[in-house]
C-alpha cells in the first residue's frame, strides 16, 4: 500500500505535443472503465458537509477530483489518496474532519461542478471563503444559484463581474425557508442547493423554475440517501430538504458511463468489439442512455451477468443517423458528433444550448474540428446537424491537426474521428487529465487487442 496525501494528477505535466491517432485498426478487448466523476464529486461534497470520517473506494483519480480534495484540505479536513500495490491510480480516498480556518482561498481550477457545489456548501460552513478558478471558469455563471442562496439568507459578494467568480462567501449564513432556482442552464444549481440545504438550521423547500439534465438530479438524490440525508419530492417541480446529521462511513464509487462512451463508440466505429467492466446496470447516471442510442444507431449492446458484477459488450453494426434531443445527456453530444459523419443519413442533435458555456463552446468546437477534418456541419443555436458523408465513401486522408479547445471531451471525441479518418492528430492531448487521465493508454491497449 502506498499512501499519498499530497499526490495530485495536476503535478504531472500534461502532454502537449500533438498525438497522432492510428487509423485503420480495430478496437477490441476488455477494459475496466474509470470511476464516475459525477458520483465522486457528489460524495466529496457530502463528505465536506457531513464533517465525519469518510472513505471512498475507487474514487476517480483525475484533476477535477484532486482539486476537490484540495478544497477539503483548505477547509481544514484531511484528504489522503492511497494506491494498492501495482495500481497506476488511487484506489481509495480517506477523509477526516479537522479544524476549519477562519478564512481561506478556494481554488476550483477549471471545474464547473466544483465551483457550483462549493459555492452552495460553503454558505453553510462558518468562515470567509474566497472562491475562484481559471479565466474560463470565470465565464461560467453562478448567478441563478447565488440568487437562490440569497433567498435563504446566504451572504455572497461578487468581487469582479456580477454573477461570476471570483466570489466572497460569508459562511454560516445559510438559513431555512423557501427558495426558487432556475436550473435551465445546469442541473448542478439544483443539486448544489439540495446538498447544501442538508446543513441548514431548518427545513428548506426548493422550487425549480426550469431544469435540464434531470437524470443528474436523481444521481444527487441517490448520493444524499447513501449519506443518510432526506429529501422529499413535492409534485413535479419542488423538493423539501429535512436537515439531519449526515453519516460518514465507506462508499464505493461506481464506474463512469460518460467515460465508457468513448471505448464503446470506438469499437462501433472500427468494426471491433469491447467488453466494459465496472458499470452498474441499474445506474442512475444520465449517460447510461448513450448505450441505448448506440443500439438505435445499429450497434450491438449486451449486458452479460457475471458472478458478482456485470459486463457490457458493445459490437459494431451498420451505423445509421440519429435525431435526438440530448438535453438529458449533453456530455455525449461531442461523442455522437464524432460518429455522425460515418452514419448513413443526417444526424441532428438538439436541446443543448448550454453546451456553449462548458469548458469550451462545445457546439462551436465540434463543428469547427469536424469541418477541419472534412465533414460538413451545420451549427445551430442548440445543436448540430451533420451529414453522414463518410458512410459509403472514404474520408479524405491528408494530414490535419484537430484542436482540443482546452476541453477534455472535445479531445477524446476528436480522437474517435481519427480512428476512421486517416491523418489526424490531436493538439494538446493532455487535457484528458481533467476526467480520464488514462484515456490514451486505454485506447492504445484496445487497439492492441
Amino acid at each position: 500500500m502506498t499512501d499519498s496525501p499530497s499526490r495530485s494528477t495536476t503535478e504531472t505535466p500534461r502532454e502537449t505535443s500533438p498525438r497522432v491517432i492510428p487509423s485503420g485498426r480495430r478496437v477490441s478487448g476488455r477494459l475496466r472503465v474509470p470511476p464516475s466523476k459525477s458520483v465522486s464529486n457528489r460524495y466529496l461534497n457530502l463528505a465536506l458537509l457531513a464533517g465525519k470520517p469518510v472513505r471512498l473506494d475507487h474514487p476517480l483519480d483525475s484533476e477535477d477530483i484532486h482539486l476537490f480534495a484540495g478544497v477539503l484540505r483548505a477547509c481544514g479536513c484531511r484528504a489522503d489518496f492511497a494506491s494498492d500495490p501495482g495500481s497506476p491510480v488511487a484506489t481509495r480516498l480517506e477523509i477526516a474532519p479537522g479544524t476549519p480556518p477562519a478564512a481561506a482561498d478556494i481554488d476550483c481550477g477549471a471545474s464547473g461542478t466544483l465551483l457550483r457545489f462549493v459555492v452552495a456548501s460553503l454558505t453553510a460552513l462558518p468562515g470567509r471563503w474566497r472562491v475562484d478558478g481559471i479565466p474560463r471558469l470565470r465565464e461560467r455563471t453562478v448567478a441563478p444559484l447565488v440568487e437562490a442562496l440569497r433567498q435563504l439568507g446566504a451572504r455572497i459578494d461578487f468581487q469582479a463581474r456580477e454573477g461570476f467568480a471570483p466570489l466572497m462567501i460569508h459562511g454560516g449564513t445559510l438559513g431555512a425557508g423557501r427558495c426558487v432556482v432556475d436550473a435551465g442552464q445546469s442541473s448542478q444549481f439544483l443539486s448544489a442547493l439540495l446538498m447544501a440545504a442538508l446543513a441548514a438550521p431548518g427545513p428548506v423547500t426548493v422550487e425549480v423554475r426550469s431544469l435540464t439534465s434531470e437524470p443528474y438530479v436523481d444521481l444527487t438524490l441517490q448520493a444524499i440517501r447513501a449519506f443518510g440525508g432526506t429529501v422529499e419530492r413535492i409534485g413535479a417541480s419542488a423538493f423539501r430538504v429535512q436537515p439531519s446529521g449526515l453519516r460518514g462511513g465507506r462508499h464505493e464509487v461506481e464506474g463512469d458511463f460518460s467515460a465508457a462512451a468513448y471505448p464503446a463508440a470506438a469499437a462501433v466505429l472500427t468494426g471491433g468489439r469491447v467488453e466494459l467492466e465496472g458499470l452498474r446496470r441499474d445506474s442512475l447516471q444520465g449517460d447510461r442512455g448513450f448505450l441505448d442510442l448506440l443500439e438505435r444507431m445499429g450497434a450491438e449492446v449486451r449486458w452479460l451477468e457475471r458472478a458478482l458484477s456485470w459486463i457490457v459488450e458493445v459490437g459494431a453494426g451498420e451505423l445509421q443517423a440519429l435525431q435526438e434531443d440530448l438535453s438529458p445527456m449533453p456530455d455525449q453530444v461531442p461523442t455522437l458528433a464524432a460518429l455522425a459523419p460515418f452514419a448513413a443519413g443526417t444526424t441532428h442533435l438538439t436541446g443543448v444550448p448550454h453546451l456553449r458555456i462548458k469548458e469550451s463552446d462545445r457546439l462551436a468546437a465540434m463543428a469547427t474540428e469536424l469541418r477541419r477534418a472534412g465533414a460538413p456541419v451545420e451549427e445551430e443555436s442548440d445543436g448540430l446537424r451533420i451529414a453522414g458523408v463518410w458512410a459509403s465513401s472514404p474520408p479524405p486522408g491528408e494530414l490535419v491537426v484537430l484542436e482540443s479547445h482546452g476541453d477534455h471531451r472535445i479531445a477524446m471525441s476528436c480522437a474517435l474521428v481519427g480512428l476512421r479518418r486517416p491523418g489526424i492528430s490531436i493538439a494538446n492531448p493532455g487535457v484528458v487529465a481533467k476526467s480520464y487521465p488514462r484515456y490514451w493508454e486505454d485506447l492504445e491497449s484496445l487497439l492492441g487487442g
